[in-house]
């Protein structure tokens, strides 16, 4: 080890330890400020992933879907004359997508495209008894729809296997009709297919909307249902990159005759929210970070004027201005690191502490925590880094300090 290297980290270890209580200041300072940004990064990484998670496991990362009918005014012939000029908008129908075989085939086909799976959707109305219920029917191929929303994660009672005669319901439109597995329930739609069918499992999609309207049945039994004998409504797809989820519709859309949304479209307040919480904590760590760096640069500031006389009498017995520089620099890379590691040990109680308090009315946790070793790694250099920089100034003007005029100061 060079010795310069040696003297100027004996130095600066020396100068802290003699400031104990400054030390002890700043470090307590640095400490909650590293450990308010550890336990809200964590928090909010938590939230955005646990919401991303549900979203993805509970809807297509995107989903083809017929294009829908339009209502033109008439023309005659080329003058471009308007005959009608109010156009009243048809009533949007049931539609199958035209040759979706071949654009299941296609889509099947793509190295960005992982599963695709057709499905056959529509309104119907779930009669058991004197109860009934307006509710949404997804017929579907179990092997491959399940693989896109898994339905089968969420069974609270019975299971998944689904048959011609057999049907999927949410926890609230259980209760609502007031089944429970192996009951009967008729289904009947617009198009006057009408069915008897047996509820095979109940589901909690952790959301009451949906617990009171999805229902999800074989394909060929929707396809009965709705008067859609060898047509699908949607194809619905997951992909290899979820964030490329909109790029990728909008290719298909534009070589394919469908409409394709994207879970990135169909949830736009998500990701204006998230962009909005990520503006937010990107301003908190600011602000966090200015202060733990003035604190830094006050207490060193205050330690080159009480030592003063010390730096003259070093500069006397020969340390140049360059090791001067680096005693300075050193404290505060040190009171960085150090205040990062109690900060981490400090955000790192306060997350366990909230997740083992903070409980939904079941008892059962909010979400689970995602807690990524690098935020703690960052967490470190970051503030290593702060205190370095914070150093810069009081560093130079030691630095500068005369040593006649330091001595005799």
């Amino acid at each position: 080890m060079k010795p310069w290297l040696t003297f100027a980290w004996i130095a600066a270890l020396r100068f802290l330890a003699e400031g104990r209580m400054q030390s002890g200041f700043i470090l307590s300072g640095i400490a909650i400020g590293v450990g308010v940004i550890v336990f809200m990064s964590a928090m909010l990484t938590s939230v955005q992933t646990n919401f991303t998670n549900r979203v993805l496991t509970s809807q297509p990362q995107i989903q083809l879907l017929a294009p829908q009918e339009v209502a033109r005014p008439l023309r005659l012939h080329d003058d471009g004359v308007i005959e009608a000029a109010i156009v009243q908008q048809p009533t949007q129908r049931i539609l199958s997508i035209d040759q979706w075989q071949t654009i299941l085939a296609t889509m099947r086909a793509r190295p960005d495209v992982v599963i695709a799976s057709p499905t056959v959707s529509g309104s119907a109305l779930a009669v058991r008894g004197d109860a009934s219920r307006s509710v949404g029917i997804f017929g579907m191929e179990p092997d491959s729809y399940f693989r896109i929303v898994r339905v089968p994660d969420y069974i609270v009672a019975g299971n998944s296997d689904l048959g011609s005669d057999d049907i999927l319901v949410g926890l609230e439109l259980a209760k609502d009709i007031g089944a429970t597995i192996g009951d009967k329930v008729n289904v009947a739609t617009a198009a006057g297919g009408s069915r008897t069918l047996t509820i095979r499992g109940i589901f909690d999609l952790g959301n009451k909307g949906a617990n009171e309207r999805n229902a999800y049945v074989a394909l060929r039994t929707a396809q009965s249902l709705l008067g859609l004998l060898g047509g699908v409504t949607t194809i619905d797809l997951t992909v290899t990159d979820v964030y490329a989820a909109e790029t990728i519709a909008q290719d298909i859309q534009a070589t394919l005759p469908v409409e394709a949304d994207s879970w990135i479209k169909t949830n736009a307040q998500f990701f204006t929210a998230i962009r909005a919480q990520n503006l937010s904590s990107a301003l908190i760590r600011i602000f966090v970070g200015l202060s733990v760096a003035f604190g830094i640069a006050a207490v060193l500031v205050v330690s080159v004027l009480q030592r003063s006389k010390d730096i003259g009498i070093l500069r006397a017995m020969g340390c140049g201005r360059g090791q001067i520089l680096r005693v300075f620099l050193i404290q505060g890379g040190v009171l960085g690191f150090v205040g990062s590691l109690a900060g981490s040990a400090i955000g790192a109680a306060a997350l366990m502490v909230w997740h083992r308090y903070a409980r939904q009315a079941d008892g059962s946790e909010l979400f689970p925590l995602y807690i990524e070793p690098s935020l703690f790694v960052s967490s470190a250099a970051l503030a290593t880094i702060t205190g370095v920089i914070a150093g810069i100034v009081p560093a130079l003007r030691a630095a500068s300090l005369d040593p006649v005029d330091a001595i005799h100061g």
